[in-house]
């Protein structure tokens, strides 16, 4: 994996029909921002070969917005990526990045949160980069990075979703 985009799930409901939080779908407002967001990043070039996906439904819904933008992805839905801390979601990309070039990830907060700022820090991005990535990461926001041979992360982009009308 050269390249790796953290994609935060985009605004949901506040309940599900069920009561679980794992049920809980987009919103209007959601679906619009995450299909914006794939569109931005896929016009920037930032394509990715393979989606590695929360099966919890509003990661569904977001991949589903924003799919139309990387019509060539590989889709995975991974059930661990639900509730994931940094480490996991590092794990799970890493493992699931081996044999592409660019990988998104479609999952929650606050792991995607925390994972985008270590890797800020370990790829020495300015402090007020990091600093800005650890006090928002709002849903349907995006953070990309480039590795280097030994792994290293780079910074290569932080977008964060159009608020308007």
């Amino acid at each position: 994996m050269d390249r790796l985009i953290l994609f935060r799930h985009g605004k949901a409901e506040n309940e599900s029909a069920s009561g679980e939080d794992f049920d809980r779908r987009l919103a209007a407002r959601g679906v619009r921002e995450s299909a914006e967001m794939g569109e931005t990043l896929a016009k920037l070039g930032l394509i990715p070969d393979r989606a590695l996906v929360s099966t919890a439904s509003r990661a569904q819904e977001t991949w589903a917005a924003a799919a139309p933008a990387f019509p060539g992805a590989e889709l995975i839905l991974e059930p661990e990526l639900y509730n994931a801390d940094s480490g996991a979601i590092r794990h799970a990309a890493e493992a699931a990045g081996r044999d592409c070039r660019t990988l998104i990830v479609v999952g929650h907060n606050p792991g995607l949160q925390e994972l985008t700022v270590r890797l800020l820090t370990e790829g020495s991005a300015p402090p007020a980069l990091a600093a800005r990535a650890m006090r928002q990461f709002p849903p349907a926001a995006a953070a990309v990075f480039l590795f280097d041979d030994n792994r290293r992360p780079s910074f290569d982009g932080l977008f964060f979703p159009e608020r308007g009308g």
